[in-house]
């Protein structure tokens, strides 16, 4: 059996492409990509369309070592595989490399947040216990999804992929392209509501699609503490799921106990299937821990031990802009700063805030540096607002606020926590650099379109 990625008599089966500039028969690739900066040689370039046609993009593919494109028509400087439609192309083999690998159990994971965390999570047990497959990063959309299957070994033993939506109808035919054998749903909650117009309630049927690609008999892990969970119970079972519970209730079957924070870890104490564990965890926020509980039942259900999922929660590390913590020389003392600047909605604001309000501080200030949380739809201005409350209840010096729906909060702080407001991320970034001082504890989050990650940035390299 070829170790290669793909033979090219795979790629035209899979898709009933013709090749053409093809010298000789036979070939192989050893990867596949849609980016030709990001090309290696020995790779498929899929010549998408997207705010340019990708055929522009297949010559500079080629210099880069590409071994075919997948395109429309014939471009020169290598071999193509022609078919009707590239992206069609794509899915027919995201299910062909679903297909060859009969044997690897493939869960999914969605939810309002902590996708990509739990996604992450998972990916390290299922590491552990043999060969397993994930994205490389939060490749979660029409694209994402069907290109990491085609990027999976023939060998694979274990797979996870994260599977995200922003509007009705998008999850669906992703979970069928995986046909997951588990899925989890980490919360519902008020994300991407501009594109429901019943809200909440919206996002929770959209979530539900994940159950359409489920496989018979398959397992639904879900968050018992939602507020959705009778809802989205009722959608598994009707999907014919067996349903795994996890968060704070007794009757969960991975339940949280206890979780107390010492410097930069976090210790738990859980009952999973009634037994007593206790791990710790690198990240210290307590919806991290829930997290981290879905992630055993996911990786139970993939056939990995519960010894060896506790082994993998323990070793994994933070990721960039979801919590990772860096401490730095600064003004003559020391900064730290808790980069959570990937992205931001309600729920995760509010979890993220209360577990930064719970961290020590020390004989330093705390301080918050938040940015807009988009696509919220005609709640934003409250959602932004109701946020005070939550930053008044908890043991925080110092807000900084960026762009024009923090102006909201900005207006119903206390004089006494303002600490700057600027229109943009990076009209922010000096103030905040200038105004911090050796000692604090600083945190940054914001939604990826209004750009917290540039004050991230500029802290971290000041």
């Amino acid at each position: 059996m070829t170790s290669a990625l793909w033979t090219f008599d795979e790629l035209a089966q899979a898709t009933g492409g013709t090749f053409t500039g093809l010298a000789g028969q036979g070939g192989e690739a050893t990867g596949i990509t849609f980016d030709s900066r990001q090309v290696a040689r020995g790779d498929i370039f899929l010549a998408l369309k997207g705010v340019r046609d990708g055929h522009d993009f297949v010559p500079m593919a080629f210099q880069s070592g590409a071994a075919v494109a997948i395109t429309r028509r014939p471009v020169e400087g290598g071999p193509c595989l022609l078919v009707p439609d590239v992206q069609k192309a794509l899915e027919d083999l995201a299910v062909f490399a679903r297909d060859r690998a009969p044997n690897a159990r493939r869960g999914a994971v969605t939810g309002s947040v902590g996708k990509t965390s739990v996604t992450q999570m998972v990916m390290q047990g299922l590491s552990r216990a043999g060969r397993a497959h994930s994205a490389v990063k939060s490749f979660n959309n029409h694209i994402g999804v069907p290109l990491t299957l085609a990027r999976m070994p023939r060998d694979t033993e274990r797979a996870v992929f994260e599977i995200g939506m922003n509007h009705a109808n998008e999850i669906t035919p992703l979970s069928e392209f995986v046909a997951p054998h588990a899925v989890v749903i980490t919360t519902v909650g008020a994300v991407h509501t501009e594109n429901f117009p019943d809200g909440e309630a919206g996002v929770a049927r959209a979530k539900a699609e994940i159950f359409d690609g489920l496989l018979p008999g398959g397992l639904a892990v879900l968050n018992a503490d939602n507020s959705w969970f009778d809802f989205l119970s009722g959608q598994a079972r009707a999907a014919g799921a067996l349903i795994a519970t996890f968060g704070e209730h007794g009757s969960c079957d991975a339940q949280l106990v206890e979780h107390r924070v010492n410097g930069d870890r976090a210790g738990i104490a859980a009952r999973f299937h009634g037994r007593d564990i206790v791990f710790s965890l690198s990240h210290t926020g307590r919806h991290q821990a829930v997290n981290a509980l879905a992630t055993l039942l996911m990786l139970e259900a993939l056939d990995v031990d519960l010894d060896t999922s506790l082994l993998a929660l323990e070793s994994f590390a933070t990721l960039e802009g979801r919590g990772k913590v860096v401490t730095k020389p600064f003004k003559g003392g020391e900064l730290t700063v808790v980069d959570e600047s990937y992205n931001a909605n309600p729920v995760s604001m509010t979890a993220t805030l209360k577990s930064f309000g719970d961290r020590d501080k020390g004989n330093g200030r705390k301080v918050v540096v938040l940015s807009d949380m988009l696509e919220l739809g005609p709640d934003e201005a409250a959602l932004h607002a109701g946020l005070a409350a939550t930053i008044g209840a908890l043991d925080i010096d110092r807000v900084y606020l960026a762009g024009p729906l923090m102006k909201h909060l900005w207006d119903a702080l206390p004089e006494s926590l303002r600490g700057g407001y600027a229109a943009n991320a990076a009209d922010l970034t000096n103030t905040v650099t200038e105004d911090l001082r050796a000692g604090d504890l600083v945190m940054i989050k914001g939604s990826n379109g209004s750009k917290a990650g540039l004050i991230a940035k500029a802290l971290l390299s000041a």
